[in-house]
């Protein structure tokens, strides 16, 4: 039997590729601001965030940042004497690969270093990268930090979250309306989320973000 034409899927979440006008739009505006500057940094940005990168610009408002292909940025700065729009901007070629963009600023060349220096955002890990430490669940009424905060000052974990836990492979059972993990009085032994140096999957990243631990920290490092 033919398929119906009225039968049809359309995805309305398609996002338009990057074109050659993009990228050529991008060489042209880094070509353009950097005569603009006194100063070129090339950054790396520690653990990705759209949000704290958006208050970054904000902060540097009078700044141009700028993220694309390390290639075309590379090429838009000039990789040779012959090719440096200013003296000198070809010996950042060297630095740009990887997660990196490209900072101009008129400001003081230290100010940019030492706010980068204080700027720290600490957030939940995302699943594929490495925990900075340990995390374990201890054995006895299971607690909404999980033992990182003092008990007088933590609250039980709310019995609605039992069932994912048990989910997410944690052993927990409930005793007089308390989730409990082992013993109730303590005993027994605890359920380790994670070890430092561990690369995080999606389950122990659901974990520690259950249990509001902040693994991940947002940092940009000047390279050059």
């Amino acid at each position: 039997m033919p398929k119906s034409k009225r039968a049809k899927v359309f995805n309305l979440t398609q996002v338009t590729k990057k074109n050659r006008e993009h990228k050529d739009k991008l060489f042209q505006n880094i070509r353009d601001a950097v005569p603009e500057y006194q100063h070129c940094f090339v950054f790396d940005v520690d653990n990705m965030r759209n949000n704290y990168l958006k208050t970054v610009r904000h902060e540097l408002s009078d700044c141009r940042l700028f993220f694309g292909k390390t290639k075309l940025m590379a090429k838009a700065l000039g990789q040779t004497d012959s090719e440096a729009l200013v003296p000198g901007i070809e010996g950042l070629s060297r630095y740009i690969s990887g997660s990196v963009g490209l900072l101009l600023t008129n400001r003081p060349a230290e100010s940019i270093i030492e706010y980068f220096d204080k700027l720290t955002h600490v957030d939940f890990a995302r699943a594929g990268v490495a925990a900075t430490r340990d995390f374990t669940i201890p054995p006895g009424v299971v607690y909404a930090t999980a033992g990182e905060v003092p008990a007088e000052y933590d609250v039980p974990m709310e019995h609605s979250i039992e069932p994912e836990l048990r989910r997410l492979g944690v052993p927990t059972r409930m005793v007089k309306g308390k989730v409990v993990l082992g013993d109730e009085n303590g005993e027994g032994e605890g359920y380790r989320v994670c070890k430092e140096g561990d690369v995080l999957d999606s389950r122990q990243t659901r974990l520690l973000k259950l249990f509001s631990v902040c693994l991940s920290e947002f940092k940009v490092k000047v390279l050059a």
